[in-house]
């Protein structure tokens, strides 16, 4: 029996319709390019929120539902991620490299202080950009996240044999032919939410999801949780299989002042529950924007 194609596949799982947002390649002075929407908000002063995709995403994959809503009070800004979709391309993957490059982002767009959100691999990665640039950061939304993956043995195997595992795939992946295709993959104006939508996952090789998934197994930040001294917002997928919900809570409970926005969603709401996620987002992030005005660091 044959199988589905990824394209009929795909085809069968509900995609909500949004506006898909212009974006560019900006250019990140000694550390490569990356594809980069801007999406502006309702004023010149509207707070800048730099949102952050899950694994094997890119940014437009993740949250192109939310954006508009997003824009009614944010300026609302998206960027590939290392090894995925237009992302920049380098030897290793490395979850402080990808913090690092959001701080350089901020900084060729003339941003001083942002509110920086993150899903599941992004939600990792915003605790690194807190981590290594807290004068940059004046808030947190963390959704779909936790602080550790390796919790037990099973986990532990899992991510220890990813890196190994993927090895196959590292030429493909770096070849001239993947690159061009994945810097196309966002070229295109969508006429069909699915096409398009396919066109982004196939924008992120095997290898750039082992080499995140490898990271993503080294990742602890347990143990400087407690010195965040921002506000943040924790929201809980309570569906989820992937990052159990038990864990998202306990992430929260262990930053200071955290608050909890639960979904009834599973790991992949942003995109397939979107009509629920979107606004409980947008909850916490207006949270976060509201508290960071009388935070006192």
């Amino acid at each position: 029996m044959a199988l589905p194609s990824p394209r009929s596949a795909l085809r069968r799982v509900y995609m909500p319709w949004a506006r898909i947002p212009d974006g560019r390649v900006v250019e990140l002075p000694g550390r490569g390019s990356t594809y980069v929407t801007d999406t502006p908000g309702p004023s010149a002063g509207s707070t800048p929120l730099v949102l952050l995709h899950a694994l094997g995403c890119t940014g437009l994959l993740t949250w192109y539902p939310a954006v508009e809503a997003l824009s009614r009070r944010f300026r609302v800004i998206t960027l590939d991620q290392r090894w995925h979709g237009q992302g920049i391309r380098s030897d290793e993957f490395s979850l402080r490299d990808c913090a690092d490059d959001v701080a350089a982002l901020c900084d060729v767009l003339g941003l001083d202080r942002v509110v920086v959100g993150g899903y599941s691999m992004g939600g990792v990665v915003a605790q690194r950009v807190w981590r290594q640039h807290p004068d940059l950061v004046a808030g947190l939304v963390l959704a779909a996240t936790s602080d550790r993956f390796r919790n037990n043995p099973v986990e532990q195997g899992f991510f220890a044999g990813m890196g190994a595992t993927m090895l196959a795939a590292r030429g493909i992946s770096r070849s001239r032919t993947a690159v061009r295709a994945a810097r196309n993959a966002t070229g295109l104006r969508p006429t069909d939410i699915h096409d398009w939508a396919l066109r982004e996952l196939r924008s992120t090789s095997p290898w750039a999801v082992g080499q995140a998934l490898s990271a993503l197994g080294n990742h602890h930040s347990q143990p400087w949780l407690g010195r965040i001294d921002v506000p943040t917002a924790v929201v809980a997928t309570l569906g989820d299989r992937v990052i159990p919900v038990d864990r998202q809570l306990a992430l929260a409970r262990r930053i200071p002042g955290a608050t909890v926005h639960e979904v009834p969603t599973g790991h992949a709401g942003c995109v397939l529950q979107a009509e629920v996620f979107v606004p409980r987002f947008l909850e916490a992030a207006a949270t976060v924007d509201a508290r960071r005005r009388d935070f006192s660091r």
